[in-house]
């Protein structure tokens, strides 16, 4: 994604930033029951393929396409059980993150239009009707 001459990835503050963003996710993460069980006990592979991820979807290097290929997010999160508790736990522990590093705009707003439509997007579970 772009702006003008930068890309939210510059704009936010480049690997520092995305590494913070992810650091300070995580640390939410293990504190929230919510959560937690969705997560492996080792939880540095799944942090390095997030940062890896957000890096390169808002224009920073390409490393996460290179070693994994394709990001099939929808994919990759089907073997988790995400409902309405999970999508709104991960959203608001993210968006936490997001303020807590304080991201500058208009970074922070691009960021936090992507994660508002990611999350939803996430939700493999749903409550009956």
């Amino acid at each position: 994604m772009r702006n003008e001459t930068q890309t939210v990835y510059e704009q936010a503050g480049g690997a520092a930033a995305f590494r913070q963003l992810v650091e300070r996710f995580y640390v939410r993460v293990e504190q929230d029951p919510r959560l937690r069980h969705l997560f492996p006990s080792d939880l540095e592979p799944g942090k390095e393929h997030q940062y890896l991820f957000l890096t390169q979807y808002f224009g920073g290097p390409t490393t996460y396409s290179e070693r994994r290929g394709h990001p099939r997010l929808r994919m990759r999160h089907a073997p988790f059980a995400i409902g309405p508790v999970e999508r709104d736990a991960w959203l608001e522990q993210m968006l936490a993150a997001l303020d807590e590093v304080a991201i500058p705009e208009p970074a922070r707003s691009a960021m936090r239009d992507y994660f508002l439509m990611a999350a939803p997007a996430m939700q493999n579970r749903h409550l009956p009707e």
